[in-house]
């Protein structure tokens, strides 16, 4: 089954010192379904890795280890959002356009929501997306 991947819970999976269970449960179904994401997906989560080397929470080898483990997974690019809901979710529920990104891949496919960000978990079920939770 598909699911929309957003990058702080695809960041949990960097490292070693975080585990949450729904990484978990979005990694296993990574198994049986394709993880979609919005375009922006592949810089938010090269950006959380390189701020992350810069803290000494990653090595740069490290970092290179997870992008390989990544590209070996299916996660699939959603490359034409719907700008005027983006505009419309990041006002109506004060969200970054980059979290409203996420959302509106997951709504407009009618996808369940992998994520960590609380406050796009409250959005996704203010707008009635499911939520994966462990």
């Amino acid at each position: 089954m598909s699911f929309v991947l957003d990058a702080s819970l695809t960041a949990c999976w960097a490292f070693d010192d975080e585990n949450h269970p729904d990484a978990a449960i979005a990694f296993s179904r990574m198994s049986s379904g394709d993880a979609v994401v919005p375009a922006l997906w592949w810089f938010d989560v090269r950006n959380i890795l390189v701020v992350n080397e810069r803290r000494g929470r990653i090595s740069v080898s490290d970092t290179a280890a997870f992008l390989l483990h990544l590209s070996r997974l299916r996660v699939q690019p959603d490359l034409s959002p719907d700008e005027a809901t983006v505009l419309h979710l990041a006002r109506n529920h004060r969200l970054s356009v980059y979290d409203a990104a996420y959302l509106e891949v997951a709504k407009r496919r009618a996808l369940p929501l992998a994520t960590l960000d609380a406050d796009l978990r409250i959005a996704a079920n203010r707008e009635h997306v499911e939520v994966m939770t462990g």
